[in-house]
């Protein structure tokens, strides 16, 4: 009866609640044998985006998914990137802050930062937060 309740709660808390919630070091039992994940390495990754009044709502830690748009079509190019600084902006850049936009530190994988520094080049990036 406890298994099945536990069950229940973790379906319903969904992914990503289900992940802290979830004891550690305890093989599932739909998959006795699941290798340990291997961790992605990852790198930090400054990008702008393009609304400043936008990156002022993050803190550290908060999850993000970066939005690529080129005016006529968008695409995630990072899902769920970890902030790690949102540094404050230069003395007398934020009047201009509103045409440039404002910096954000991501921890991404390096592929995803290597996505993210390409679609920054050519595109104007926004983020939504998970």
């Amino acid at each position: 009866m406890g298994l099945a309740v536990t069950a229940a709660a973790l379906v319903a808390a969904g992914p990503q609640d289900a992940e802290r919630v979830r004891p550690q070091g305890h093989p599932t039992a739909a998959s006795p044998s699941r290798q340990p994940e291997r961790a992605v390495p990852r790198v930090t990754a400054p990008v702008r985006i393009a609304d400043a009044e936008t990156v002022r709502l993050l803190h550290r830690g908060d999850r993000v998914d970066v939005v690529a748009a080129d005016g006529s079509a968008s695409r995630v190019v990072a899902a769920g990137a970890r902030v790690t600084e949102v540094p404050e902006p230069r003395e007398g850049a934020a009047e201009s802050a509103s045409e440039t936009g404002a910096l954000v530190v991501l921890s991404v994988p390096r592929a995803t930062a290597a996505r993210l520094a390409g679609a920054g080049a050519s595109m104007r990036l926004a983020v939504t937060l998970c």
